[in-house]
């Protein structure tokens, strides 16, 4: 069955969106005293990040999803009797409606663990902080993407034709969940009620890309929130706290080869520091922030250090 990825037809879209976007803040912006909602440098650099996906986008993915997902959907169900049947004993999924269903649903699994662990892994951190890097929150930010994570994305969903789910319907699914990712990217939709329940909305997005101490790690599902709400990484939109967007650690520049490349370059650095390969392991694959000597903490560090510092002052104040 040939099936095409939604992504080339919704690519268009995604520029007419952010033009209408840019267009509509400019006469409708924020007040004086926030930031404007679209900097020229920045919208450069997200389009520059955009560009490089599109172009590379498609022989990654040839290479590294359908090839692999075929190999995998093969070997993991070969023909029987004319018919795909899986190794433990069942004939491979169809297309039926609910089979679709069933598949979008796993690969908003995992999606939430790619992305998961896109934050808390340092070497794939590196790949996915382009994304976090600008200190703006409009629709160019859904195109600003990393260009290394094509090569390692496919491997979190490989799972699925292995256990039956066709490569096409697979791919249809990632790109599905893409258009999804794409358009939450924008301050001007509300909280929708009881949509919120469930679905991954603008605004919970938004907290994503915040860098305040609270919202750090937090909301990594694609569509979906119910994974998030189940493995302890849920925050809840507060509309009285004012979100600073970006990273802590930020490039400070617009060159697309720096937003590309500078974690990298932040990780060799810090293995220089210490001559213990466990160190050196440790500030490739040990999640962002670690440090053998403790110069630099990681998010959870961080977050437990405040929390222990507000009882000390909840219980100061109980004592005066």
């Amino acid at each position: 069955m040939d099936i095409t990825n939604p992504l080339v037809y919704g690519v268009p879209f995604f520029v007419v969106l952010i033009l209408l976007e840019l267009a509509y803040s400019k006469s409708h912006d924020h007040d004086e005293h926030q930031k404007s909602l679209y900097g020229w440098k920045d919208l450069a650099s997200s389009a520059a990040m955009g560009l490089g996906s599109v172009l590379i986008a498609p022989f990654i993915k040839v290479v590294s999803s359908i090839i692999i997902f075929t190999l995998v959907y093969e070997l993991c169900n070969p023909v029987v009797n004319g018919v795909h049947t899986n190794l433990l004993g069942y004939e491979a999924f169809g297309w039926a409606w609910y089979t679709w269903l069933a598949c979008q649903f796993l690969d908003d699994f995992s999606y939430y663990w790619f992305h998961r662990i896109n934050h808390t892994v340092r070497f794939f951190w590196a790949a996915h902080i382009v994304h976090h890097s600008s200190d703006h929150y409009n629709l160019s930010v859904g195109i600003r993407n990393g260009w290394f994570t094509l090569l390692y994305k496919p491997f979190f969903y490989m799972w699925l034709p292995a256990i039956g789910f066709h490569p096409a319907m697979v791919v249809v699914c990632m790109g599905i969940e893409a258009l999804w990712q794409f358009q939450l990217h924008t301050q001007y939709i509300p909280k929708l009620g009881f949509l919120e329940k469930f679905l991954n909305t603008h605004t919970q997005h938004q907290v994503h890309h915040s860098q305040n101490l609270e919202y750090l790690d937090k909301n990594h599902g694609g569509y979906l929130n119910i994974f998030d709400r189940i493995f302890g990484s849920w925050a809840e939109y507060d509309e009285n706290v004012e979100i600073k967007y970006g990273v802590v650690h930020a490039p400070n520049s617009h060159n697309p080869l720096v937003i590309l490349t500078h974690e990298y370059k932040d990780i060799w650095n810090d293995m220089k520091k210490s001559k213990n390969w466990y160190h050196k392991f440790m500030y490739v694959f040990g999640p962002p922030g670690w440090s053998h000597d403790g110069s630099t903490l990681t998010v959870k560090q961080i977050q437990r250090l405040h929390r222990e510092q507000q009882q000390e002052e909840q219980q100061l104040a109980k004592v005066n």
